[in-house]
C-alpha cells in the first residue's frame, strides 16, 4: 500500500486510515485516494441556485461555476486520474439540462480528460447523458461507495448527511463541515458552494457509527484539522 504523499501546500498531510487504504483529506471537502489515484467528492448540488429561480426565488445563479472551479482545482492539485462523485452531484435530476453553456462545457471537459463515476443520490437518482459511468453504487478496492450511508457494510464511503462538527473550548465554540469515519463507515462533508451541514451528534446519524471509535477532521480555511470527539457539542 502506497503512502499517502506530500502534495502541494501540504509539507505533512494529513492521512485518513480507512479499510486498510489511506487517504487524504482535503480542505475543500474533497478526499483523495492516492492508491486508486482518485478523488471522492460528495454533494455537489449543481444547479442548486438556478432550480430555486425556477421556483421564484431569484438567486444568482452561480453555485455551479464556484463548485466546477473548485473541483478543477483540487483535481490539478492531486493529479487524479479518477473521479467518484459520490450522489447528489446535481440539485435536481433536471440540473444536468439547465447548465449555463461555459458551465456544460467546463464540465464536459472534465468528464472528457478523467475516468468519471456518477454515484446516483437521493436528489439525482436517474442516469444522464453527460458522459462518465452511471451508477447507483460501486465496489472499489475493498471501499463500497454509495450516496446514503447505513451501518453494517464494512468500508462503506458514502455522503448525503453534510456531516459537520462543533468543537468547544475555552468557553469558546466554533462550527465547521467535517469528514467523520469509524472502522467501517466514513461519511463525507458536502463540496457544492451553496450547500448546509448537519451536526454530526444530531438525532441523523444515530446508530450509524460506533461512537467508541468515532474520529472527526474539520475543514479549515487551508487545512484540515483532527478533532478530539470529547470536545463536541451540539449545535
Amino acid at each position: 500500500m502506497a503512502q499517502a504523499q506530500p502534495l502541494p501546500g501540504f509539507e505533512t498531510p494529513p492521512t485518513i486510515w480507512f479499510a486498510g487504504e489511506s487517504f487524504v483529506p482535503l480542505p475543500s471537502g474533497a478526499l483523495y485516494w492516492p492508491d486508486a489515484e482518485a478523488l471522492m467528492v460528495a454533494d455537489l448540488h449543481l444547479e442548486k441556485l438556478s432550480s430555486y429561480a425556477r421556483s421564484g426565488q431569484l438567486l444568482p445563479p452561480y453555485d455551479t461555476g464556484m463548485t466546477l472551479a473548485r473541483l478543477e482545482r483540487d483535481i490539478a492539485l492531486c493529479g487524479a486520474r479518477r473521479v467518484f462523485a459520490l450522489g447528489d452531484s446535481f440539485h435536481r435530476d433536471e440540473g444536468t439540462t439547465t447548465l449555463l453553456p461555459h458551465d456544460r462545457a467546463r464540465l464536459a471537459r472534465l468528464v472528457e480528460k478523467l475516468e468519471w463515476v456518477w454515484v446516483a443520490g437521493n436528489h439525482d437518482p436517474s442516469p444522464h447523458a453527460l458522459g462518465g459511468l452511471c451508477c447507483s453504487q460501486m465496489a472499489v478496492s475493498g471501499c463500497s461507495l454509495r450516496h446514503e450511508p447505513m451501518h453494517g457494510i464494512p468500508g462503506l464511503i458514502a455522503g448525503h448527511l453534510h456531516p459537520a462538527a462543533r468543537v468547544a473550548m475555552n468557553g469558546k465554540s466554533s462550527r465547521r463541515p467535517c469528514f467523520a469515519w469509524d472502522e467501517h463507515l466514513m461519511i463525507l462533508p458536502a463540496y457544492g458552494a451553496s450547500t448546509g451541514s448537519l451536526n454530526v451528534l444530531s438525532p441523523a446519524f444515530a446508530g450509524l457509527f460506533n461512537r467508541t471509535r468515532l474520529q472527526v477532521m474539520m475543514l479549515g480555511r487551508d487545512r484540515v484539522y483532527p478533532v478530539a470527539t470529547q470536545r463536541l457539542v451540539l449545535g
